[in-house]
């Protein structure tokens, strides 16, 4: 009876030591910085199908500190079994690179926000919407387009924090374009098609941060969250300043949001000393090599009302022969979003928006200048 019951010991304890010993080397140095929760990581890990589990060990190997010392293994079991269910469901699910499926849809989430579970209801939500669409570029217009109605969800420049989870901002009912490029990133990981965050710290011309969303199909394809574009991907107002993003300056590149580990980092403007999140510098994928010299002055327009909030307003701006028209931008569009015209340098030009009327002029040939019309003027 003892002999036996020492050969299940050895067996069990030979069969438990060999099943760590293939573990890569990088997750045995992940679940050692994870002290107290090394049980849950291994439970994660020893808890997915053989054929899935290189992508279990993708994630622990590359999961931030803060990770490896909360998360549980009902959390990374639940995510890790409903993204390889999303790509399984989808046609072009076979034509995701293994690299591509670990690093931009089996994550559990982007950069920093709060760990909430979104899979289940964002899939729930979301397949009836996208249930006729053939390539991913099809589901990521389509969910930009209805999803953000049926969440009631819309930018605010005002909002407790830009970096919110989508059941924190959906709760909110107002999001940063980082929150919305989050919450529109894991809707099109819920069901099948490969996404990161990308953004600049600062643009060019030092008007500010902005987030935005590329989509894999075939190759990354980028869209602002919250503007759907009906001609499709690779269009959008900030086209133009994404083309003087600078590579070499930290503060105006453009960087793409890794969950692999890099040697580089994704910065977080709200929270400059956290380099965690590792990111890839992609300013060469929307930077123009060759600029053309500027012979105009790039005016932009705000119309604000009384209470001095954005207002959608029919401008016309004229001088001497010339004239243009366009619709300047509500508190629903991205801060940086402005109408703009570019005008001829040292001239005037009378801007009018309603009965509001504003004389300016402009100034030298490459610069940019800002114009704020307010409606209680006269």
């Amino acid at each position: 009876m003892r002999s036996w019951i020492a050969l299940l010991v050895v067996s069990l304890f030979t069969h438990s030591t060999a099943f760590t010993a293939d573990r890569p080397a990088e997750v045995e140095k992940a679940l050692a910085k994870a002290k107290d929760n090394r049980p849950q990581l291994e439970a994660a890990l020893d808890g997915v199908p053989k054929e899935q589990r290189k992508g279990m060990e993708f994630l622990v190997a590359n999961m931030p500190d803060r990770d490896l010392t909360t998360l549980t293994a009902d959390f990374l079991k639940a995510n890790h079994a409903l993204a390889y269910k999303a790509k399984q469901d989808v046609p072009w699910g076979k034509d995701i690179h293994e690299d591509v499926f670990f690093n931009n849809l089996l994550p559990y989430a982007n950069i920093d926000e709060k760990r909430d579970p979104w899979r289940q209801e964002f899939s729930d939500l979301c397949r009836p919407i996208v249930k006729d669409c053939k390539t991913p570029t099809e589901v990521a217009m389509k969910l930009n387009k209805e999803l953000y109605p049926k969440l009631a969800l819309k930018y605010a420049p005002q909002r407790k924090a830009p970096n919110f989870s989508p059941k924190e901002s959906i709760a909110q009912g107002t999001a940063s374009c980082t929150g919305l490029s989050i919450v529109l990133s894991d809707a099109c990981r819920a069901v099948g098609v490969p996404t990161r965050l990308v953004g600049t710290p600062n643009w060019s011309d030092k008007r500010g941060n902005h987030t935005w969303l590329e989509v894999w199909d075939k190759d990354w394809h980028f869209t602002g969250a919250c503007e759907p574009d009906p001609l499709g991907l690779d269009r959008g107002w900030f086209v133009g300043d994404a083309a003087k993003a600078q590579k070499d300056n930290p503060e105006h590149a453009i960087y793409a949001a890794s969950f692999r580990k890099t040697d580089q980092h994704f910065p977080l403007v709200w929270a400059r000393d956290n380099k965690n999140v590792p990111g890839e510098n992609v300013t060469d994928r929307y930077a123009k090599t060759t600029a053309k010299k500027a012979d105009t002055v790039r005016v932009s327009i705000r119309v604000l009302t009384a209470d001095k909030k954005r207002v959608a307003a029919a401008v016309t701006v004229s001088g001497g022969k010339a004239k243009f028209e366009g619709k300047s931008r509500s508190e629903s569009a991205d801060l940086n979003d402005t109408l703009e015209f570019d005008l001829l340098p040292a001239t005037e030009y009378t801007v009018t928006v309603g009965d509001v009327t504003k004389r300016i002029t402009t100034g030298k040939a490459g610069e940019s200048q800002a114009v704020v019309v307010e409606l209680n003027s006269k």
